[in-house]
C-alpha cells in the first residue's frame, strides 16, 4: 500500500470516528467529504479492518442504500447487525430501517 493510500485511509478512520452512536453514514458520503467523490470503494477498502485494527466504528458505515455490504468483514458476520441494534438502529434483511432518519452526513 502506498503512503498516499495510507494517508487516505487514516482520514477515512478519523471521519468514521466522528459518526455519532445510533447514526450511520455511507462510503460515498465519507469519500465526498474527503474531496474524493467517486471513491466510495476506496473508503470500503479502508473500512475492511477498521473496526478491529483502528478503533473506527465500521459498523456505522453502510452503502448508499443502507445495506450492510461490509458485514462479512466482521467476525461473526452478524456482529455488525448486533452492534447497530445495540445503538438503537433497526436492521431488517441486512438493511438499515429508516435509513434517512439514521443517516449522518460528515460536515
Amino acid at each position: 500500500m502506498s503512503a498516499k493510500e495510507v494517508s487516505f485511509y487514516q482520514k477515512v478512520y478519523e471521519v468514521a470516528k466522528k459518526i455519532p452512536e445510533g447514526k450511520v453514514t455511507s462510503y460515498g458520503a465519507i469519500a465526498e467529504f474527503l474531496g474524493r467523490k467517486g471513491s466510495a470503494r476506496m473508503v470500503g477498502y479502508a473500512m475492511n479492518n477498521a473496526h478491529s485494527e483502528y478503533g473506527a466504528p465500521a459498523h456505522r458505515v453502510v452503502n448508499r442504500n443502507g445495506l450492510l455490504t461490509g458485514k462479512h468483514h466482521f467476525s461473526p458476520p452478524d456482529l455488525m447487525i448486533q452492534l447497530l441494534k445495540n445503538e438503537g438502529v433497526e436492521v431488517e434483511n441486512d438493511k438499515v430501517v429508516n435509513f434517512k432518519q439514521h443517516f449522518w452526513k460528515p460536515e
